[in-house]
């Protein structure tokens, strides 16, 4: 079977995709983290997921399917090492490799669990445990976190100032130590039981 895809490189920062624009066809990463978000008339931008390895965008998934544009950004949030099968390739593969179809739809199953998340956070989920939770997931393995207030309002889906209000708290409570561009966690264990806190 003749290999159609075509390699994919570009350096964290890159936009892959804007709202309005067609789908160039199905991205594959081998390494990086493409980082998809929503902006509101407003002005306020949300985070709906990040692309790694394995994973599936469902943007670009339902531009593929169903012939939409994109609706969101997707940006590089790494350097990206990966391929992009042209939408003939993808739509010939999901059709005829049982093993490429199984693949594609159990991470769209794992993707559609990661909005459920994202629902459950934003709606029932009470702010400084959002908060909290972004701070874990940003920081990873580590304890510090290049990042701005803004960033931060678009992970949690709230606004800047309300932001800077609870890392303010955060920071008198020994939990954090907030910078210009940066936050250090000092409690992560305090951040744990506050993330947990669905109230």
């Amino acid at each position: 079977m003749t290999d159609r895809s075509l390699p994919l490189t570009c350096p964290a920062g890159a936009v892959l995709f804007r709202p309005g624009e067609e789908c160039p066809g199905f991205v594959r990463l081998r390494s990086g983290i493409i980082r998809v978000t929503l902006t509101a008339p407003n002005g306020r931008e949300l985070v709906l997921y990040r692309v790694q390895p394995g994973d599936v965008c469902l943007q670009t998934f339902a531009c593929l399917t169903e012939g939409r544009r994109y609706s969101a950004e997707g940006v590089a949030e790494t350097d990206l090492v990966g391929e992009i099968l042209p939408h003939e390739e993808f739509s010939r593969r999901l059709g005829e490799d049982p093993d490429f179809r199984a693949e594609i739809l159990a991470a769209v199953a794992r993707r559609f669990a990661d909005y459920e998340q994202l629902v459950e956070d934003v709606a029932l989920t009470g702010f400084d445990a959002r908060l909290a939770r972004a701070l874990l997931r940003l920081a990873g393995d580590g304890d510090e976190i290049e990042t701005t207030h803004e960033a931060l309002a678009a992970e949690t889906a709230s606004g800047r100032a309300f932001v800077s209000r609870r890392l303010g708290e955060f920071s008198r409570q020994g939990l954090v130590e907030s910078g210009r561009r940066r936050v250090r966690l000092l409690d992560r264990r305090g951040l744990e039981r506050i993330a947990a806190d669905a109230d």
